[in-house]
């Protein structure tokens, strides 16, 4: 049998009929950037995601660059990212001109742990950037105490985790992405919601800062040939608003589904060499990847691929030991949590539309595993 490590087949058999005429409703209008398809797209997803405002833009990374340079958030400022994320994460950090400041993760959750950030909160800190890695919610009661405490902003790094729930202390239950003071979401095809292209957007509840956005996004402009700030070209276009929209439609249903999926996962793969997630009772994941950790990871992605099983690896080299950032001076063993993961981590297949059959597979090879 052959399973591959994610497909986007069974959902776009479903909506062909409906982004086919997305398509022909924006080809016929006539009208690609800034019209009606993405301000219907902006407004059901911040309703979507419990915030008053969405702006569109270009991909995930300029989310994360547009959200603070809105803030003001550049040269001199310190912000606290963890040292187990995708690279976008620190780039846009580096692309204002701020100073990345690693925070070690939660080995259970992969996520920044709260209680290494107080550790490194210095004058110049200015921002914390939690990213709900994996679709999985951050600590984030912790996490708003601190920067409350701090006078912190929040920029929430969202790309995996369209959908995603947190429950307060409060008794509240809230998604991912409405508790920032900005949040960046990325739409790249591979996401839980995803374009049939690159795209992005960040949510936020404070209209001062959603205009600032929009107006960095579009090269600095507040309105045409006027520009108040230096800034971007980074606007969600209308063909990829209205693909979006479409999709929006089906996401609970997506989630779900993946839910399921990871639910088979974790109470019938029992294997004593493997690591299953480890789920908080404060979150309600959405499954963007389904990592596992293996002291033995490379034999068994060797096993698991000679069966027929596609898998990944997230991410199999630190931030910190990237040669794109070895002007920090950083050497192995500085965070080693991130690099534990590094090493270890392993993602098996997880997408809408997996087959019983294929799940099933998949659990009786990693169960086969000696």
């Amino acid at each position: 049998m052959k399973i591959p490590f994610v497909s986007f087949l069974p959902l776009e058999h479903e909506l062909d009929k409906n982004i086919r005429s997305a398509f022909e409703r924006v080809y016929e209008r006539s009208w690609y950037i800034e019209g009606v398809e993405d301000e219907g797209f902006e407004k059901a997803f911040a309703d979507y995601c419990g915030t008053n405002y969405c702006v569109g833009c270009g991909n995930g990374l300029d989310a994360l660059v547009l959200a603070l340079k809105a803030l003001g958030i550049g040269d001199g400022d310190e912000v606290l990212v963890p040292s187990n994320t995708y690279i976008a994460t620190a780039l846009a950090v580096t692309y204002v001109g701020a100073k990345l400041v690693f925070v070690e993760p939660d080995i259970r959750t992969f996520n920044i742990d709260p209680a290494n950030i107080e550790k490194v909160i210095t004058k110049r800190t200015k921002a914390i950037m939690p990213v709900h890695l994996y679709g999985q919610p951050c600590d984030m009661d912790k996490i708003m105490d601190i920067a409350h405490k701090y006078n912190l902003y929040i920029v929430e790094d969202c790309a995996q985790a369209h959908g995603a729930t947190y429950a307060s202390k409060d008794g509240t239950k809230k998604r991912i992405g409405s508790f920032g003071d900005a949040s960046g979401f990325s739409f790249y095809p591979g996401k839980n919601l995803g374009a049939l292209g690159d795209a992005g957007a960040v949510v936020t509840s404070n209209s001062e800062l959603a205009d600032k956005i929009r107006a960095y996004g579009n090269y600095g402009s507040d309105y045409k040939y006027h520009h108040i700030y230096k800034g971007n070209n980074s606007r969600l276009d209308e063909m990829q608003a209205a693909f979006l929209h479409e999709k929006l439609k089906k996401l609970d249903e997506v989630n779900e589904n993946r839910r399921m999926i990871a639910s088979r996962y974790l109470h019938e793969i029992k294997n004593d060499a493997v690591i299953l997630p480890y789920v908080p009772e404060y979150a309600e994941p959405v499954w963007h990847i389904f990592g596992i950790r293996c002291s033995r990871r490379d034999e068994l992605e060797t096993f698991l691929n000679d069966a027929g099983i596609g898998t990944n690896k997230h991410y199999p080299i630190p931030i910190h030991l990237q040669k794109a950032y070895e002007d920090l001076g950083f050497s192995e063993g500085d965070y080693p949590i991130a690099e534990e993961i590094s090493k270890t981590e392993l993602s098996l297949p997880m997408y809408y539309g997996m087959k019983d059959t294929e799940i099933q597979f998949v659990i009786d090879k990693i169960n086969e595993f000696r």
